[in-house]
């Protein structure tokens, strides 16, 4: 019998919930998603983030990541980007079932629909992992209460990197609650830059040419009925907000309520 003492595990700072990693999906070389368990205690608004991450060294070692599941799920699940140098994702990428990650007991973040006016239709624009507060607004039921119509659209590089493609494709429409609810009122619309798709070409470029409206069938953007959330990298953000703006758009914050809304959390300059 080996009576060698191990070191004890490091202690979960009070700030933080220890959760177990349940399941990890590689979409590519640079994009991956994992689920975990879920405290009962933790409660979110959906688009809302929470600081995310391990233990290193003795110390929390964390960063701002959307929740990717629905308010009603039982578990959380993150999408995120792979950095090999990145001080926490060349870490986190490694995670496997039974890790322990540490999530934020304190979520926060303007994309909900408590800061936005009421409206017809809700646009939520995303670029790579932007997606995340997506897949949470769009599996909730009020979000379709609150609006007539929601567009997804999702812009990334190359095809395999549109992740969740299938649920928005497949699995939301055929779900067993969801399905009536999405029905008719969802609308997915992926963008690939760099290679050749049925839609090429930069979000911004779609909207300024008209051709994301021609192909969803629906009016141009107008402030007086159109909602926009913006999530992706600072480039996007900045050019969308600027298109906006010129249209008539107001930012809005947990303060007061607009007519589009940023996250700025995730961006890194």
């Amino acid at each position: 019998m080996n009576d060698a003492i191990l070191p004890a595990a490091p202690a979960i700072p009070a700030a933080y919930f220890g959760e177990r990693v349940t399941w990890v999906h590689h979409w590519t070389e640079r994009l991956f998603s994992f689920r975990c368990t879920r405290d009962t205690g933790f409660r979110f608004r959906a688009g809302e983030f929470a600081m995310i991450g391990l233990m290193a060294n003795g110390k929390p070692l964390v960063r701002a990541y959307s929740m990717a599941s629905p308010t009603w799920d039982e578990e959380l699940e993150f999408l995120s980007i792979k950095v090999q140098d990145g001080p926490l994702t060349s870490r986190l990428q490694h995670v496997a079932v039974g890790d322990t990650v540490l999530v934020g007991r304190k979520p926060t973040g303007t994309l909900v629909t408590d800061n936005l006016l009421p409206g017809r239709t809700l646009w939520l624009l995303a670029t790579g992992t932007g997606l995340a507060p997506f897949l949470s607004l769009a599996r909730e039921p009020d979000v379709y209460d609150r609006f007539d119509k929601v567009v997804v659209a999702h812009t990334v590089r190359e095809e395999r990197e549109l992740a969740h493609r299938a649920l928005f494709e497949h699995d939301l429409p055929a779900h067993e609650f969801l399905g009536e609810i999405v029905a008719g009122k969802l609308a997915y619309y992926p963008s690939v830059t760099r290679e050749p798709f049925r839609t090429q070409g930069r979000i911004t470029t779609l909207i300024e040419t008209g051709r994301i409206f021609a192909d969803l069938g629906v009016p141009a953007f107008d402030p007086a009925h159109d909602r926009v959330m913006l999530c992706g990298s600072e480039a996007m953000n900045r050019d969308c907000k600027a298109l906006l703006e010129s249209r008539g758009f107001a930012e809005g914050s947990n303060n007061a309520p607009g007519t589009y809304v940023v996250e700025k959390a995730f961006v890194t300059k």
